[in-house]
């Protein structure tokens, strides 16, 4: 079965101390692991892609803008990825098996060319990290369960600033859409 990392959200804004919508420390508790899963799928040749949330400046007609502070505005640090994965993907980003996906709303397929890029490839599982577990990850897991992906969590490698929320949907994950959790 051909597959797919999701890699979602781990930007300076969603993981640092000083970020405008920091899950602060239990997204850098997960840094280790993100890298390392998402190193080796790019090592087995699986396509990566880095879907980061990516926003205007002053975008008062997002619905986001009511809910959260302004973060991931485009052409701040803010947008970039976090730490050692940023590192990481300065180093992969030409590789072909490597995509960089902007999206505006919590589900990476939402107004993306996610899907089609999918099912070109005949990808039919997806493994999801990043933050936060539940908003981002959740939406593009539910959407994925709903165009017919197998779905898998690498629970190591998702964080929320919420933890009742995060707990809440790991077990959503496997319990409503069928996912695993590994």
């Amino acid at each position: 079965m051909k597959r797919a990392l999701i890699n979602i959200d781990y930007t300076y804004d969603f993981v640092a101390d000083d970020g405008s919508l920091t899950c602060g420390k239990a997204a850098q508790e997960i840094e280790e692991s993100i890298v390392g899963v998402t190193k080796q799928f790019v090592e087995c040749g699986d396509y990566v892609v880095f879907a980061i949330d990516t926003h205007q400046r002053n975008d008062n007609y997002h619905p986001e803008t009511s809910l959260f502070p302004a973060h991931n505005i485009k052409g701040t640090n803010g947008v970039e990825l976090y730490g050692q994965l940023n590192a990481y993907y300065k180093e992969i980003k030409d590789v072909e098996n490597v995509y960089y996906l902007s999206k505006t709303r919590y589900n990476a397929f939402l107004g993306t060319d996610l899907d089609v890029k999918l099912r070109e490839r005949g990808i039919e599982e997806i493994h999801i990290v990043g933050v936060t577990s539940d908003i981002c990850c959740l939406h593009t897991a539910i959407e994925a369960f709903n165009k017919g992906y197998k779905v898998v969590i690498h629970k190591d490698a998702v964080a929320s600033f919420n933890h009742v929320g995060h707990e809440w949907a790991l077990e959503h994950y496997e319990k409503v859409l069928g996912a695993t959790i590994v």
